[in-house]
């Protein structure tokens, strides 16, 4: 009901006008937070690149052909086994080849037997082909990467029987695969606390890796005691604008690699969604042995 009184209306008007204004004065300051805070990660998104490692491959030594073994679990408890085979088969070329497999209980709950094979350039260590199969109880999973210097082209087939597989194309230049990052880091120098960032595509998506040198200690695996080197490595997934996401299952992980003439890869201390998974080596066996 309105006031028949000139004087209370005006009075009303007086004390609502301050109120009106504060409250736009309010939308304003909160609208030109949220566009700072919009450009803020524009701006993230976009600088990420900038940070990643230019350098070109390193010049330490590369490493001889070799066979290993390698037991994966969780607190203490072995559930699987794998074993890789790492050769120069031509003069410019690396190939890694690799099987594994869930055992004992584990199998029984969750049967996977994988296989992997990976070839990258001995020069630049660069991918060049990936192709990886997963056998599970009722379907089979079939990935295969092929890699130029724009990007990559991934064809992959889920299914219990032949189907016709399904391709896409992820274009960002310099990617790197599981095997020719392993193979990249392993030649810089490797310095404590220095700091590598790569973009690899390991399967089916793009990630954001970023490894930091923590330091050198003395370790005990199956294989042995080492001198090593001691890895922290932090993914971040590219989305499809290129927009950094988290991983939703991989937190971060602990790696040690041999401190010596080899740089072997020695134990992976992994921080998941269901808690802390392992891979250590077991045995080491070169090829041509020195």
């Amino acid at each position: 009901m309105k006031s028949s009184d000139p004087y209370e209306r005006g009075t009303i008007g007086g004390r609502l006008r301050p109120a009106k204004i504060s409250i736009l004065i309010r939308r304003r300051i909160l609208q030109a937070i949220f566009a700072f805070l919009a450009f803020c990660s524009s701006a993230l998104a976009e600088n990420w690149e900038a940070t990643l490692s230019r350098d070109p491959a390193g010049n330490f030594p590369e490493l001889h052909p070799l066979r290993a073994s390698y037991r994966f679990g969780w607190s203490g408890f072995t559930a699987a086994t794998g074993d890789v085979h790492f050769t120069k088969p031509s003069e410019n070329k690396f190939q890694l080849d690799g099987t594994g497999r869930t055992i004992g209980l584990v199998r029984a709950l969750w049967k996977l037997d994988a296989n992997y094979q990976a070839t990258a350039s001995a020069e630049t260590l660069r991918p060049i082909e990936t192709q990886q199969t997963e056998n599970y109880r009722s379907k089979k999973i079939a990935t295969h990467l092929t890699f130029t210097n724009n990007g990559v082209t991934r064809a992959r087939t889920e299914s219990k029987g032949a189907v016709e597989a399904k391709t896409r194309q992820f274009n960002f230049p310099d990617l790197f695969d599981l095997f020719s990052a392993m193979l990249y880091l392993r030649s810089q120098p490797l310095k404590d606390h220095s700091i590598y960032r790569v973009v690899a595509y390991p399967a089916t998506n793009a990630y954001l890796a970023t490894v930091t040198v923590i330091g050198r200690e003395k370790i005990s695996v199956h294989a042995g005691s080492y001198s090593a080197i001691k890895l922290d490595l932090q993914l971040k997934r590219i989305g499809k604008h290129r927009e950094l996401e988290p991983h939703r299952k991989f937190r971060r992980a602990t790696i040690w690699v041999s401190d010596d003439g080899e740089r072997l890869l020695l134990r992976i201390e992994a921080q998941v969604f269901v808690g802390t998974v392992f891979a250590e080596l077991q045995s080491v066996r070169f090829d041509n042995p020195k």
